[in-house]
């Protein structure tokens, strides 16, 4: 159970840098070394095409999105909402924990529309890396392959 209550924390914690807009943080919960985080349509998974809407293989990738977000896009304010339940470690084994997920992203906008931006699951392999649990993998399976606007934040 202590493994559980880990991973669930490790998630509680990746979302809350999101939501509370702490996105400078976010390359902190993924490893130091080879990473890899995807958001990638689930009807291209189920065809085994590749194509991803998002494709980071480094942290200094995921940094750079976050320095792009920050000083070169211009977008509307939005506020996000995750809510990730059903967590499930799937298996453990030398290269870490295989781990599933589904999770749902609010929005807000300024006008003070909440609506659904983006449902799916996590896939991930968690390693644990100085005493810390740290994606090594993070996919993002979202159920659509339509985003109705910016994909600006991670998911």
């Amino acid at each position: 159970m202590e493994v559980q209550w880990r991973v669930e924390r490790l998630h509680s914690r990746y979302a809350a840098c999101i939501d509370d807009d702490a996105l400078e943080s976010w390359p902190e919960f993924f490893t130091l070394d080879a990473c890899r985080y995807e958001i990638i349509p689930r009807e291209n998974v189920e065809r085994g095409l590749p194509l991803a809407l998002m494709f980071c293989t480094s942290r200094g990738m995921l940094v750079d999105r976050i320095v792009s977000l920050r000083e070169a896009n211009i977008y509307p304010q939005r506020w996000y909402r995750h809510i990730i339940s059903n967590v499930l470690i799937q298996s453990v084994d030398a290269d870490g924990l295989q781990v599933q997920s589904n999770y749902v992203v609010l929005q807000t906008r300024r006008t003070g529309q909440t609506e659904i931006f983006s449902a799916g699951k996590y896939v991930d392999r968690i390693v644990l890396h100085k005493g810390e649990l740290k994606f090594a993998e993070k996919r993002v399976v979202v159920d659509t392959h339509r985003v109705d606007t910016l994909l600006v934040a991670p998911i």
